[in-house]
């Protein structure tokens, strides 16, 4: 078994440079369309961590009744932690919540009148994060029939309009990056096939002469995953070198939302390096069948 797949790969190697030009031709244009399937899914990438950002943002604000004591607060504070759809309680105070306020003002350039009063006219409030933003009215319902709750921020239709805008977002991205996909899939598989195409008489030739299929497609395969091999490696130098550009495109882009993107660079190399293989060998299988099954 194993001297046979050394046999394939060697006329894999051979076959290959035998037909330069075509192969080259296929590695070429396997690079610049795993190059644009690399470039949809870096886009996706970031397109899905703005729609995360987004949605983790998403909160429920409880002010306060003025007489409410701190025992009463914690026990409140407790009963919504231990809710399954809250992911955490933050307790705001009125001195913090006045900061936030003057906070805010001289960060949009606008006077501060609260100096001018005698007291804090805030209230203190319970800031309640979601695990799923869908659960809010749950969340509001709980909150506002505990009497120590004076009022809750009604967000409910501007969390519905959220989550229809980021789940179209998220389709439309998963659809088109998914046609993409088929598109690269059906150029290279075509390209592939001219190759195949060009030594149809050597295949003919080893048809006649009483060569097993196995004998004839294995070679084509390897061939084909040298093609996809190189192709990535193409495409991965190309943007190794773009590298920096793009993540300064991408930083000053989200400059305002401090996402998470995860390890990129390594989900990009195994997507890369996957595609380029997996398409390889697979357009080689299927070119190489049509001639097999005639």
């Amino acid at each position: 078994m194993l001297s046979f797949v050394l046999f394939s790969l060697s006329r894999a190697w051979q076959g290959f440079w035998r037909n330069a030009v075509m192969s080259l031709a296929a590695t070429a244009t396997m690079g610049l369309m795993l190059l644009m399937l690399a470039g949809f899914w870096i886009i996706q990438t970031g397109l899905l961590a703005g729609l995360q950002f987004t949605e983790q943002k998403v909160e429920v604000v409880g002010y306060l009744q003025p007489n409410a004591q701190a025992n009463q607060i914690e026990v409140l504070q407790s009963r919504l932690e231990a809710m399954p759809e809250v992911a955490s309680v933050a307790y705001i105070d009125r001195d913090i919540a006045l900061a936030r306020f003057r906070a805010s003002m001289t960060a949009q350039g606008r006077e501060d009148l609260t100096r001018y009063l005698d007291s804090n006219p805030l209230y203190a409030s319970l800031e309640v994060k979601l695990v799923d933003p869908s659960n809010v009215r749950a969340v509001g319902d709980a909150m506002r029939a505990d009497p120590n709750i004076r009022n809750v921020i009604n967000i409910e239709d501007l969390v519905d309009r959220v989550l229809t805008v980021t789940n179209i977002l998220r389709t439309a991205g998963t659809v088109v990056l998914v046609v993409v996909g088929i598109i690269v899939l059906f150029i290279i598989v075509n390209t592939i096939r001219l190759a195949v195409v060009a030594r149809a008489e050597e295949i003919e030739i080893m048809r006649l002469v009483g060569a097993s299929d196995a004998f004839i497609r294995w070679p084509f395969v390897f061939e084909g995953a040298f093609v996809g091999l190189l192709g990535a490696l193409l495409a991965l130098g190309v943007l190794a070198a773009v590298a920096d550009p793009i993540s300064g495109f991408m930083v000053d882009f989200f400059r305002v939302l401090p996402l998470q993107f995860g390890s990129l660079t390594r989900d990009l190399v195994v997507l890369v390096l996957g595609a380029g293989v997996g398409l390889g060998v697979l357009g080689s299988w299927l070119s190489v069948r049509t001639y097999l099954i005639r």
